[in-house]
């Protein structure tokens, strides 16, 4: 898939050329910042949380003292003629905010969302023994620092879960949660919360689960798993480290929160191009 990446300024859309073919080489390639990435919805016209995720950038920008070099209001808005030249398909974005100048950077390419046997099948993951450094800030020191670890993620290899000291913090680009019964577990500290996760917990209470905010352990017994993100919403999980969860398929509280946040993002999903 075409990777188009443009430096943002309040005067214009500037192309680069970073000789990327993916969202994870071009942030390699670029000054060390900070990012979001984030699909379109519903034909390339909606999207979900746009605030959250320019805040993900905007935000410790100021608490360091960087000048961005596009507001917010115009980034939104070169956002949505960029996602126009891959309508009516969606568009994953990502953007960077350099720590260096504050320079703003945008690659986007069209998004090919999962199989739905994924969501139907379940996936299987692995843990690896690491944390981010900064779990409240979505830093691209992180997708440097991980990249040993990123390769491991296959046919086979969905997602690596990041743990410390036998408990599970998050995926490298999810949240995770473990289920027993009818109660989610999920850690609260040591990681990103992200825009997909708090829409998720919500839901979850008004399907009538409990949530316990722990780290759930490694080898813990769970009835289900699932990941979630902005861009592949609930994604049940069937395998840790090889051990089959539960009786080893999807579960019915992942069916019921997949389908669920379907409905969410359709009713709370902004109008993005008008």
């Amino acid at each position: 898939m075409n990777l188009i990446e443009f430096k943002i300024t309040e005067a214009g859309n500037l192309p680069i050329q970073t000789h990327a073919k993916t969202l994870d080489e071009m942030t390699l390639n670029l000054p060390q910042g900070f990012y979001s990435t984030f699909s379109t919805l519903s034909k390339g016209t909606r999207v979900m949380g746009l605030h959250a995720h320019l805040q993900r950038l905007f935000i410790p920008a100021g608490e360091q003292g960087l000048v961005p070099s596009v507001s917010e209001p115009t980034l939104r808005l070169r956002l949505a003629e960029l996602a126009k030249i891959h309508l009516p398909h969606e568009t994953r974005f990502r953007v960077i905010l350099t720590k260096n100048d504050g320079s703003v950077y945008v690659g986007f390419q069209p998004f090919i969302p999962l199989p739905r046997a994924v969501y139907d099948n379940g996936v299987k993951v692995i843990t690896a023994e690491m944390a981010r450094k900064s779990p409240r800030v979505k830093d691209t020191g992180f997708i440097t620092s991980s990249k040993e670890q990123r390769k491991q993620v296959s046919a086979e290899v969905f997602e690596i879960l990041m743990s410390k000291n036998g408990k599970i913090l998050e995926g490298m680009t999810s949240n995770f949660y473990g289920v027993i019964g009818g109660t989610i577990i999920t850690a609260q500290s040591g990681i990103l919360l992200g825009v997909t996760r708090r829409a998720v917990l919500r839901i979850a209470r008004g399907e009538g689960m409990s949530i316990e905010y722990r780290a759930p352990l490694v080898n813990e017994k769970f009835s289900e798993a699932f990941l979630t993100s902005s861009s592949r919403g609930v994604v049940p999980i069937v395998s840790i480290n090889g051990r089959p969860v539960g009786q080893g398929r999807v579960g019915k509280w992942a069916k019921v929160l997949s389908k669920a946040y379907q409905a969410y993002v359709e009713e709370r999903s902004e109008e993005f191009i008008r």
